[in-house]
Protein backbone atom coordinates (compact mmCIF):
# COMPACT_ATOMS: atom_id res chain seq x y z
CA UNK A 1 0.00 0.00 0.00
CA UNK A 2 1.11 3.62 -1.14
CA UNK A 3 2.21 6.29 1.77
CA UNK A 4 -0.08 8.72 2.76
CA UNK A 5 1.32 12.01 1.55
CA UNK A 6 0.93 15.08 3.80
CA UNK A 7 1.60 18.73 3.44
CA UNK A 8 2.13 20.22 6.17
CA UNK A 9 0.86 24.15 6.83
CA UNK A 10 1.69 25.98 9.68
CA UNK A 11 3.63 28.98 10.63
CA UNK A 12 5.77 27.88 13.07
CA UNK A 13 9.15 26.74 12.11
CA UNK A 14 9.45 24.45 15.36
CA UNK A 15 5.91 23.09 14.85
CA UNK A 16 6.36 21.87 11.02
CA UNK A 17 10.00 20.49 12.21
CA UNK A 18 8.15 18.10 15.01
CA UNK A 19 5.61 16.98 12.92
CA UNK A 20 7.69 16.36 9.85
CA UNK A 21 9.85 14.34 12.41
CA UNK A 22 6.68 12.40 13.68
CA UNK A 23 5.33 11.49 10.34
CA UNK A 24 8.98 10.53 9.24
CA UNK A 25 9.74 8.09 12.13
CA UNK A 26 6.44 6.28 11.18
CA UNK A 27 5.91 3.82 8.55
CA UNK A 28 2.83 4.69 5.87
CA UNK A 29 3.35 8.49 5.73
CA UNK A 30 5.44 10.67 3.57
CA UNK A 31 5.34 14.34 3.93
CA UNK A 32 5.89 16.02 0.72
CA UNK A 33 5.92 19.71 1.67
CA UNK A 34 5.73 22.64 4.40
CA UNK A 35 4.21 25.91 4.25
CA UNK A 36 3.73 28.57 6.52
CA UNK A 37 0.95 30.16 5.26
CA UNK A 38 -2.37 29.64 3.56
CA UNK A 39 -1.74 31.10 -0.01
CA UNK A 40 1.59 29.27 0.32
CA UNK A 41 -0.37 26.34 0.87
CA UNK A 42 -3.23 26.83 -1.63
CA UNK A 43 -0.16 26.94 -3.98
CA UNK A 44 2.09 23.90 -2.92
CA UNK A 45 -0.89 21.57 -2.56
CA UNK A 46 -1.54 22.20 -6.19
CA UNK A 47 1.75 21.70 -7.08
CA UNK A 48 2.46 18.53 -5.00
CA UNK A 49 -1.23 17.27 -4.69
CA UNK A 50 -0.78 15.62 -1.05
CA UNK A 51 -3.10 13.21 -0.17
CA UNK A 52 -3.73 14.96 3.13
CA UNK A 53 -2.80 18.71 4.18
CA UNK A 54 -2.58 19.50 7.47
CA UNK A 55 -3.37 22.79 8.23
CA UNK A 56 -3.11 25.42 11.21
CA UNK A 57 -6.02 28.10 11.07
CA UNK A 58 -4.31 31.32 12.12
CA UNK A 59 -1.32 32.52 10.11
CA UNK A 60 0.08 35.87 8.94
CA UNK A 61 0.04 36.08 5.57
CA UNK A 62 -3.31 33.71 4.89
CA UNK A 63 -5.30 31.69 7.19
CA UNK A 64 -6.64 28.27 6.96
CA UNK A 65 -10.03 28.98 6.35
CA UNK A 66 -9.39 31.05 3.26
CA UNK A 67 -7.10 27.97 2.40
CA UNK A 68 -9.41 25.58 2.72
CA UNK A 69 -12.14 27.42 0.78
CA UNK A 70 -9.26 28.11 -2.28
CA UNK A 71 -8.69 24.58 -2.00
CA UNK A 72 -12.26 23.48 -2.02
CA UNK A 73 -13.27 25.78 -4.86
CA UNK A 74 -10.50 24.88 -7.23
CA UNK A 75 -11.73 21.06 -6.73
CA UNK A 76 -8.10 19.71 -5.85
CA UNK A 77 -8.63 16.06 -4.71
CA UNK A 78 -6.54 16.87 -0.91
CA UNK A 79 -8.36 15.89 2.22
CA UNK A 80 -7.65 19.25 5.00
CA UNK A 81 -6.86 18.37 8.47
CA UNK A 82 -7.16 21.19 10.72
CA UNK A 83 -4.70 21.15 13.37
CA UNK A 84 -5.08 24.05 15.69
CA UNK A 85 -4.66 25.12 19.26
CA UNK A 86 -8.07 26.84 19.36
CA UNK A 87 -11.93 25.40 19.43
CA UNK A 88 -13.88 28.17 19.64
CA UNK A 89 -16.95 28.23 17.22
CA UNK A 90 -15.35 30.76 15.32
CA UNK A 91 -12.87 28.53 14.51
CA UNK A 92 -14.32 25.80 14.07
CA UNK A 93 -17.72 26.14 12.16
CA UNK A 94 -16.43 28.12 9.53
CA UNK A 95 -13.10 25.65 8.91
CA UNK A 96 -15.90 22.67 8.45
CA UNK A 97 -17.66 24.86 6.49
CA UNK A 98 -15.20 25.85 4.16
CA UNK A 99 -14.86 22.30 3.47
CA UNK A 100 -12.33 20.87 6.08
CA UNK A 101 -12.56 17.01 6.28
CA UNK A 102 -11.72 16.95 9.89
CA UNK A 103 -10.15 19.42 13.23
CA UNK A 104 -7.69 18.06 15.63
CA UNK A 105 -6.65 20.05 18.58
CA UNK A 106 -2.56 20.25 18.74
CA UNK A 107 -2.54 18.60 22.18
CA UNK A 108 -3.64 15.50 20.65
CA UNK A 109 -1.93 12.26 21.15
CA UNK A 110 0.71 11.11 18.80
CA UNK A 111 -1.76 7.84 18.28
CA UNK A 112 -4.70 9.84 17.53
CA UNK A 113 -2.88 12.31 15.20
CA UNK A 114 -2.17 9.58 12.99
CA UNK A 115 -5.21 7.49 12.74
CA UNK A 116 -6.92 11.14 12.10
CA UNK A 117 -4.92 11.70 8.77
CA UNK A 118 -5.39 7.70 7.72
CA UNK A 119 -9.02 8.45 8.26
CA UNK A 120 -9.01 12.22 6.63
CA UNK A 121 -7.14 10.04 3.37
CA UNK A 122 -9.97 7.51 3.12
CA UNK A 123 -12.47 10.94 3.65
CA UNK A 124 -14.09 10.14 6.80
CA UNK A 125 -14.37 12.94 9.40
CA UNK A 126 -12.44 13.42 12.08
CA UNK A 127 -13.32 15.70 14.58
CA UNK A 128 -11.08 16.06 18.22
CA UNK A 129 -13.96 14.96 21.59
CA UNK A 130 -13.81 18.44 22.41
CA UNK A 131 -15.28 19.40 19.11
CA UNK A 132 -17.87 16.89 18.58
CA UNK A 133 -19.24 17.80 21.98
CA UNK A 134 -19.41 21.68 20.65
CA UNK A 135 -21.04 21.46 17.21
CA UNK A 136 -23.90 18.46 19.15
CA UNK A 137 -24.65 21.52 21.62
CA UNK A 138 -24.42 24.13 18.58
CA UNK A 139 -27.23 22.27 16.51
CA UNK A 140 -29.59 21.64 19.37
CA UNK A 141 -29.48 25.35 19.87
CA UNK A 142 -32.37 27.22 18.77
CA UNK A 143 -31.15 29.73 16.42
CA UNK A 144 -33.15 32.68 15.82
CA UNK A 145 -31.31 33.50 12.70
CA UNK A 146 -29.90 31.10 9.77
CA UNK A 147 -26.75 32.99 8.80
CA UNK A 148 -23.81 31.26 7.85
CA UNK A 149 -20.23 32.13 10.05
CA UNK A 150 -19.50 33.35 6.54
CA UNK A 151 -22.46 35.32 6.22
CA UNK A 152 -21.64 36.87 9.50
CA UNK A 153 -18.03 37.46 8.45
CA UNK A 154 -18.73 39.20 5.22
CA UNK A 155 -21.37 40.97 7.01
CA UNK A 156 -18.81 42.49 9.84
CA UNK A 157 -16.63 43.43 6.96
CA UNK A 158 -19.78 45.13 5.44
CA UNK A 159 -20.60 46.50 8.51
CA UNK A 160 -17.13 48.39 8.45
CA UNK A 161 -17.47 49.71 4.99
CA UNK A 162 -15.51 47.36 3.38
CA UNK A 163 -16.34 47.36 -0.42
CA UNK A 164 -17.00 43.81 -2.27
CA UNK A 165 -13.47 43.63 -3.60
CA UNK A 166 -11.60 44.26 -0.05
CA UNK A 167 -13.83 41.64 0.87
CA UNK A 168 -12.65 39.65 -1.27
CA UNK A 169 -8.82 39.77 -0.88
CA UNK A 170 -9.49 39.80 2.96
CA UNK A 171 -11.28 36.30 2.65
CA UNK A 172 -9.31 35.21 -0.11
CA UNK A 173 -12.31 34.33 -2.87
CA UNK A 174 -13.58 35.86 -5.24
CA UNK A 175 -16.00 38.78 -5.88
CA UNK A 176 -18.48 36.87 -7.49
CA UNK A 177 -19.12 34.83 -4.09
CA UNK A 178 -18.94 38.03 -1.77
CA UNK A 179 -22.13 39.04 -4.10
CA UNK A 180 -23.49 35.89 -3.53
CA UNK A 181 -23.37 36.10 -0.04
CA UNK A 182 -25.08 39.10 0.43
CA UNK A 183 -27.78 38.07 -1.92
CA UNK A 184 -28.20 35.29 0.51
CA UNK A 185 -27.76 37.74 3.63
CA UNK A 186 -30.42 40.27 2.24
CA UNK A 187 -32.72 37.32 2.16
CA UNK A 188 -32.31 35.75 5.21
CA UNK A 189 -33.04 39.49 6.59
CA UNK A 190 -35.22 40.31 4.28
CA UNK A 191 -33.54 43.76 3.11
CA UNK A 192 -32.60 45.14 -0.01
CA UNK A 193 -29.13 46.42 0.44
CA UNK A 194 -26.33 46.55 2.40
CA UNK A 195 -27.12 49.45 4.36
CA UNK A 196 -29.96 47.83 5.29
CA UNK A 197 -28.65 44.21 5.93
CA UNK A 198 -25.99 46.21 8.46
CA UNK A 199 -29.09 47.93 10.63
CA UNK A 200 -31.09 44.92 10.73
CA UNK A 201 -28.06 42.45 12.20
CA UNK A 202 -27.35 45.21 14.93
CA UNK A 203 -31.18 45.54 15.34
CA UNK A 204 -31.21 41.49 15.60
CA UNK A 205 -27.85 41.62 17.60
CA UNK A 206 -26.04 39.58 15.06
CA UNK A 207 -23.46 42.30 15.09
CA UNK A 208 -21.36 43.37 18.17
Amino acid sequence: MADITVLIVDDHPVVRDGLRGMFAGTAGFRVVGEAADGRQAVALAERLRPDVVLMDLRMPGGGGVEAITELTRRGLPCKVLVLTTYDTDTDTIPAIEAGATGYLLKDAPRDELFDAVRAAAEGRTVLSPAIAARLVSRVREPRSESLTARELEILRLVARGTSNREIAAELFISEATVKTHLTHIYAKLDVKDRAAAVAAAYERHLLP
